[in-house]
């Protein structure tokens, strides 16, 4: 077998990456365009020197690991498959929840096995199959082709000069620094899809690594923190209660995976209502819906939302608080922290991996006591071997730590039971016929209206269950975003253009006492607290008075929509303004600034 030395060596690796870098940055720049080729040419013709200086990044990186790696092709397949599975899941991301690939998702990588199982549905066997074969192929081609021996100063030389090519890109994107700013690069931070689009994939995925949450406000110090602290702690107790108990009462939170009211969807028939008794039982308690900040995915980001009391709306787009931000943190206020403080016990409950999103992490910065995933539930019943825990059992876990507490009780359920994949017998055989769907994705929406009913009979079962517990006891009830249905489906439903409709899911109060039964409205996550407050006769802390005003003003805030108390805000009073500028001040103050707001909001 012919073997090559030294520079001949050299000479012969260069052939070979220098197009293959251009040949990588033009596939990634294909897959952020939904797998369109002449967008990327296209894109090309407009933006040729952010084409160079990617696929010049790209040659480095896979320069580097093929000087690293003894055999120089498998170095640099490995690189190069590294690279096409980052843009493979930036494509199935972008297709699947309108958003890009960000540097955070990968950490959810340590996740692995679990995302298999999340993610099964949207891998064809085609593409398996295809898959091991292009990688016997690789092995072979490896085995085949000539050695080729480069000595051990060229090998070191071409890696320190690879890492010092690979660092200087990396400094020059997240810092826009003058170079990339004369090649047309631009953090476009506000809006993340024509940031991708417009930059290319390895300038705007690179420009996050830095990527602060929130970008400081121009007039924010202490001082001004104190006077919002002043301004709205000066509002009266007694306009924030509306129930008065004899003692504290539990408050539980559950939020479903994926949930919402299909029956919303025009154009379709089902054979029954699936959420029969959410339907009946919203006339007789407050109810209404969630005007979610995500589509799709995300939970953790409506989580945040619940628990802080923060909006994503002042965010970054695309920004995942608890793995950029929460996680590296000692302690945050939130709803938690504020009745912890108030002699309460704080339990989360959540029937899945307790890595993900951090959550095991990120909970006792929060403030929780204990923390129950799947591996500590009693209640750990799967309707079939390979579905997700049931909604069922996951309720009654949580309504058996309630019983036993002593103390009053905050509890946190976040569901699975709903997620992705929707494969036809995965929660059971489908019991709800749909009318008007197109064949090919009859069965995956009848799965999901199948999938709503049962997580309706949980709630029915919940809502029992209460009248047996000796402490009053309220329940927020809310779906945490739309699933990842069939595109065509949300389009036949006329919903494509309809941001306020992909982002509402049912919500509903519960509660074994009177609460009334005024209507909910659409509201945003982080009121939800200041609502579970007042309906239970909770004093208010000043951060949540803040939030009650706001909450009178633009009940649905979000990037995608503004909902006043009835329609979609087009342009925003001074009042409303004004409201905004103080939430975005404390927001800020919280996540990125001296955290001012502790002892003077909380």
């Amino acid at each position: 077998m012919r073997r090559f030395t030294s520079s001949k060596g050299l000479n012969m690796l260069l052939l070979l990456l220098l197009p293959g870098g251009f040949l990588l940055n033009f596939f990634m720049q294909t897959a952020s365009l939904g797998m369109n080729a002449g967008s990327a040419l296209a894109w090309i013709s407009q933006y040729y020197w952010l084409y160079i200086f990617g696929s010049l990044f790209f040659f480095f990186v896979l320069l580097c690991f093929a000087v690293i790696i003894p055999n120089i092709y498998a170095g640099t397949l490995l690189a190069f498959a590294g690279c096409l599975l980052i843009g493979i899941a930036d494509y199935k991301k972008l297709s699947t929840t309108g958003e890009p690939l960000f540097p955070w998702d990968l950490m959810q990588l340590k996740n692995a096995r679990e995302m298999s199982k999340i993610t099964s549905g949207m891998i064809s066997p085609l593409a398996v199959v295809l898959a091991v074969v292009l990688l016997v192929v690789a092995v072979y081609l490896i085995w085949k082709l000539p050695k080729v021996k480069i000595r051990f100063s060229l090998r070191a030389a071409c890696t320190v000069l690879s890492a010092a090519m690979i660092a200087g890109f990396i400094w020059m994107v997240s810092g826009q620094h003058a170079l990339a700013t004369s090649i047309q690069y631009q953090n476009i931070y506000w809006n993340q899809k024509v940031n991708y689009s417009q930059n290319g994939f390895v300038f705007a995925f690179t420009g996050n690594l830095k990527q602060k949450l929130i970008e400081k406000p121009d007039d924010y110090s202490q001082e001004s923190i104190a006077r919002i602290a002043k301004k709205y702690g000066a509002l009266p107790a007694d306009k924030d209660k509306t129930a008065a108990l004899a003692e504290r009462p539990n408050i539980m939170y559950m939020m479903d995976e994926a949930f919402f009211d299909v029956t919303r969807l025009p154009g379709f028939t089902f054979s029954e209502d699936p959420l029969a008794y959410i339907h009946q039982e919203g006339q007789n308690t407050p109810s209404g819906y969630l005007l979610s900040p995500e589509f799709g995915g995300n939970t953790a980001n409506v989580e945040f939302e619940a628990l802080t009391g923060l909006s994503m709306y002042f965010l970054k787009d695309g920004s995942i608080p608890y793995q950029q931000k929460i996680v590296k943190m000692s302690g945050m206020p939130s709803i938690v922290s504020i009745l912890k403080d108030r002699g309460y016990q704080a339990l989360a409950v959540h029937p899945f991996d307790d890595t993900f999103y951090n959550r095991n992490r990120v909970y006792p910065i929060l403030g929780f006591d204990e923390f129950t995933s799947e591996k500590e539930m009693e209640n750990a019943n799967r309707i079939t071997p390979n579905g997700y825990i049931s909604d069922m059992s996951a309720v009654q876990e949580a309504v058996d730590k309630l019983k036993a507490a002593k103390q009053p009780t905050f509890l946190h359920l976040v569901t699975m039971q709903n997620h992705f994949p929707f494969i036809k017998g995965l929660n059971g055989e489908n019991t709800i016929s749909v009318g008007g769907t197109q064949p090919a994705w009859k069965d995956e929406l009848e799965t999901y209206v199948h999938d709503t009913k049962l997580t309706d009979e949980a709630v029915a079962y919940l809502a029992k269950e209460l009248k047996t517990i000796q402490r009053p006891t309220i329940v927020a009830f809310w779906g945490d975003h739309l699933p990842a249905l069939s595109a065509d489906i949300y389009t036949q439903a006329g919903w494509d253009n309809d941001p306020r409709l992909k982002h509402e899911t049912k919500l509903i109060y519960l509660a074994n006492f009177d609460i009334g039964k005024e209507s909910a409205g659409t509201m945003s996550p982080a009121f939800i607290g200041p609502t579970v407050f007042q309906l239970s006769g909770q004093e208010m802390p000043v951060f949540y008075k803040l939030l009650r005003e706001v909450q009178a003003e633009i009940p649905g805030l979000s990037k995608s929509v503004l909902i006043g108390s009835s329609d979609p805000i087009k342009d925003l009073s001074e009042q409303q303004k004004a409201l905004l500028e103080d939430y975005r001040l404390v927001e800020y103050d919280i996540l990125e600034g001296e955290n001012y707001s502790q002892d003077l909001l909380f």
